[in-house]
């Protein structure tokens, strides 16, 4: 016969195991999130475009802008020092401004918040500045504010930030592809300090490709032979962007099985240069401005490559047309009259028969001005006559139509040429 178990004995046992099972069952809690998480990591690492994947995570490993990343320069010592005040920088695509950004986080104590500029509004802006405000006030922690497309800020917007950015409550890091003059209040531009990052050079192109060939973060793990010749249309077909450059590796290495690029695969994979050109912004100024200055410096292979560089990205062929006509006269003139008819000839020409075949008769008119004499005297005589109605006492016109009573303009706008 089984002796039955005291109860006081089976009310134990039963609590025993409870604990056992609340014990094991918090540890469940406690070690299987970080384990989801882990996995859920892992799963977003896999599907990260390798640009990303490789963004660097110090000072050290960002290639290229030595301008303003070399030695003893300013913006590595606001770092090192962790002394930032507000920054923006400037510059194309793919030049490492969100990788700036990702390292000033990581380099930093402050508190660091990343906003795109075309998804966050004025509300959630102020309450970004009430935080700020209320962490100083709590932990004297700094708040880092990186906002990314800046120029995408409507004036109102930039004005919310203002009072903030002056009383050093945010630290303001800009990034934007768009002169800032143009794009950016002046008032906060002048309460930042702006960084110009230029195109990389193809040698940087050229170390990022190796490195994602190297890294475990990029294909460390695969067997990858890439020809000389495809890694130099890689390096010089990316233009300075450095994120076009590792996305066409990219593309590369996921559609080749055999891991041998080759120059062909490489240009499959980067078919179309991207260029840098704006028409609404301040891109489509800059490159008008060195149309100009390059036909007024008589420099005919600088003028047709601007050219073709406007044409080629879209830009309107009379916009064209229109400021090589204003060109004819401020520049050449008086010193070849027949400027102005080759121009007018030629606007009217792309009028009637538009692009592609306009571009042939553009390409003759910037050939003749940037060949023909120069000189600037009816520009400059116009001027200084609107400059004497403007701020010189008034000449009334007499009533009188005789010609021998017209007052005497005393004077010179166009010097007396020497008959001999």
């Amino acid at each position: 016969m089984i002796e039955r178990i005291p109860h006081f004995l089976q009310v134990g046992t039963i609590k025993f195991e409870l604990i056992l099972i609340i014990g094991a069952f918090t540890h469940y809690n406690q070690t299987m999130p970080d384990l989801f998480a882990e996995q859920s990591q892992i799963k977003q690492d896999a599907i990260r475009p390798l640009a990303d994947r490789l963004r660097p995570r110090t000072l050290r490993e960002v290639v290229g802008q030595r301008h303003i990343l070399g030695d003893e320069m300013l913006l590595p010592r606001m770092i090192t020092a962790d002394r930032l005040t507000s920054i923006i920088f400037w510059g194309p695509p793919g030049t490492g401004k969100t990788t700036l950004g990702a390292v000033i986080a990581n380099e930093t104590e402050g508190e660091f918040l990343s906003y795109n500029a075309s998804q966050v509004g004025v509300a959630e802006i102020r309450n970004v500045i009430d935080s700020a405000r209320e962490r100083i006030r709590s932990s004297g922690q700094r708040t880092i504010v990186f906002l990314d497309e800046i120029h995408r800020f409507s004036k109102s917007q930039q004005d919310v930030l203002l009072g903030s950015v002056e009383q050093g409550i945010v630290i303001l890091i800009g990034a934007t592809t768009e002169n800032p003059g143009y794009t950016v209040n002046d008032a906060l531009v002048s309460r930042s300090t702006v960084f110009h990052l230029e195109p990389l050079a193809s040698g940087d192109i050229v170390l990022l490709l190796q490195r994602a060939m190297q890294d475990p973060r990029g294909f460390e793990s695969l067997d990858l032979n890439i020809s000389d010749e495809a890694m130099e249309y890689f390096a010089n077909r990316a233009d300075g962007d450095a994120r076009a450059a590792l996305t066409a590796l990219e593309i590369a290495v996921l559609s080749t099985s055999s891991g041998k690029i080759t120059l062909d695969i490489a240009k499959q994979s980067m078919q179309q240069k991207s260029l840098r050109y704006d028409r609404s912004a301040s891109g489509h100024y800059d490159h008008a401005s060195a149309f100009i200055k390059s036909m007024r410096a008589s420099d005919v292979n600088g003028a047709l490559y601007w050219l073709a560089c406007m044409l080629e990205s879209g830009e309107d062929p009379r916009f064209i047309a229109r400021r090589a006509s204003i060109f004819a006269s401020e520049d050449i003139g008086l010193a070849d009259p027949r400027a102005v008819e080759q121009a007018a000839a030629t606007w009217f020409i792309v009028e009637r028969i538009g692009m592609p075949e306009c571009k042939l008769t553009l390409s003759q008119l910037v050939i003749y001005l940037s060949n023909a004499p120069k000189s600037r005297e009816a520009y400059d005589a116009i001027v200084h006559a609107v400059d004497d109605v403007q701020h010189r006492r008034t000449v009334v016109a007499p009533t009188d139509h005789n010609p021998e009573l017209l007052p005497k303009i005393t004077s010179v706008y166009v010097p007396t040429k020497d008959p001999t």
